[in-house]
């Protein structure tokens, strides 16, 4: 019997399609709301323990990229974050790492003005274990490469926002 395709879906977002302002950051000369939109998954592999949130931004104008969002340790039988959880209303047990604002809450999109259109890949990974084996201080790229190392599966939502 073959799996489900394991899939990340939101009601606030739609692939290749512009963010609301909501979703905007509030800082760095950017005003939107700053809150984290409603996601939820499906299919996951059987064999998962625990789940992890990443947002990405891979057009930053940095040698890489701009991460916007980290969580991991949401336990399996979760189906989604409600909109608004980056704001640490997050299930017992999560961990949230510092992006690259400085904060461990969801950080919205805020690209400088004029840059042209970035992506926002929204990831949810499948994974065997608990707890992912970082350390509670560990970087972005730290949780970044043991999320590629271990997942069983990930799924990403692309959206786009530009100012």
């Amino acid at each position: 019997m073959t799996e489900l395709r394991f899939t990340l879906r939101s009601p606030e977002l739609q692939e290749g399609h512009f963010m609301a302002k909501e979703h905007e950051f509030d800082g760095f000369g950017c005003n939107g709301k700053n809150i984290s939109p409603e996601l939820s998954w499906q299919h996951a592999p059987s064999a998962t323990k625990s789940f992890a949130i990443t947002v990405f931004d891979p057009d930053a104008p940095t040698s890489s990229g701009f991460w916007h969002w980290l969580v991991t340790d949401i336990p399996a039988d979760a189906k989604g974050l409600a909109r608004g959880a980056g704001k640490g209303s997050l299930p017992p047990g999560c961990r949230r790492f510092t992006n690259d604002y400085g904060s461990k809450e969801f950080g919205g999109a805020c690209p400088p003005e004029g840059h042209g259109m970035h992506r926002y890949q929204f990831t949810v990974w499948a994974l065997p274990e608990d707890t992912l084996a970082v350390p509670d201080a560990a970087s972005a790229a730290v949780v970044s490469f043991m999320l590629n190392a271990n997942a069983l599966a990930k799924a990403t939502l692309t959206a786009t926002y530009a100012r």
